[in-house]
């Protein structure tokens, strides 16, 4: 039984992470630009890489949620589009197309290492309507319990602006919290969060935020977001705000270095750690 409660990282004088408690449930979300290349094809190393790692966290008995993004761009390759297309319709049909090549794709990979997956597609709705909150928590639960790694993302092909989520580090901090999860790592092509964008010039990495006051966002205000996604730092520390304030320790790390998430389950530094409240 998973105690309540659990907490994975904590914080010496050094400022070096440490595992303080035994890790039990982690919620991992893979962004958009770590998944695909060349404009909308899905990068099926990396996504074999992220299945390998996953599966050897499974089976070190952590429990595993996935949130992953790539379906829209998933569905751009397949289709032919080169840009992403900014009218509801039209992301709504790459998403349609996009989500079960994503899914299939998982599933090859995870298969190989004898792990299954399941898809769960949700919506705002599916937090805020109490019964419908009750009934994803008990599905994730059972899917969880049954050593199944639930896939999940936002379901794009039927959402409008009334329902949505609006992008995966939002609904990748609702989920964490609503399965009450040690840990919440995103992903991104970033090592964490930088002064500056690798873009915009050499910065430094922020490795610790114990509050998230004004100055860590105009910091986050001022990175732009990766080509292909909804997202951008902004988002992120919205993200940490939300999960951070109800009892979920987050952490910024970069998806592009193989063997990042087994380093985070070993109470290893690294990107950078938002501290529960």
């Amino acid at each position: 039984m998973r105690p309540s409660g659990a907490r994975l990282l904590a914080r010496d004088r050094e400022d070096r992470f440490f595992s303080g408690n035994t890790i039990y449930r982690i919620v991992v979300k893979i962004g958009t630009s770590l998944l695909t290349r060349d404009g909308g094809h899905l990068d099926r190393p990396r996504v074999a890489q992220f299945a390998r790692e996953l599966s050897q966290i499974l089976k070190s008995e952590v429990e595993v949620v996935l949130v992953s993004s790539g379906a829209i761009a998933a569905g751009m390759g397949e289709l032919g589009w080169k840009k992403r297309p900014s009218e509801l319709a039209k992301k709504q049909a790459a998403a349609a197309v996009g989500q079960p090549k994503l899914m299939e794709t998982y599933r090859q990979f995870f298969r190989r290492s004898g792990v299954k997956v399941a898809q769960v597609l949700l919506t705002r709705e599916d937090f805020e309507n109490k019964k419908r909150r009750q009934n994803a928590q008990a599905t994730l639960e059972t899917l969880i319990e049954s050593k199944v790694i639930p896939i999940i993302n936002e379901n794009d092909s039927v959402g409008v602006e009334e329902i949505r989520v609006g992008d995966n580090d939002t609904l990748a901090a609702f989920v964490a919290v609503n399965v009450k999860a040690d840990l919440l790592v995103l992903l991104t092509d970033v090592e964490g969060l930088m002064t500056k964008h690798p873009r915009q010039g050499a910065g430094e990495l922020i490795p610790y935020v114990s509050n998230i006051g004004s100055a860590i966002e105009a910091i986050a205000h001022a990175v732009p977001g990766s080509e292909g996604g909804t997202g951008g730092m902004m988002t992120k520390i919205r993200a940490a705000k939300y999960a951070t304030s109800r009892g979920v320790a987050m952490v910024i790390a970069s998806g592009k270095k193989e063997g990042i998430l087994k380093k985070l389950v070993a109470g290893q530094a690294a990107g950078t750690y938002f501290v529960a409240r």
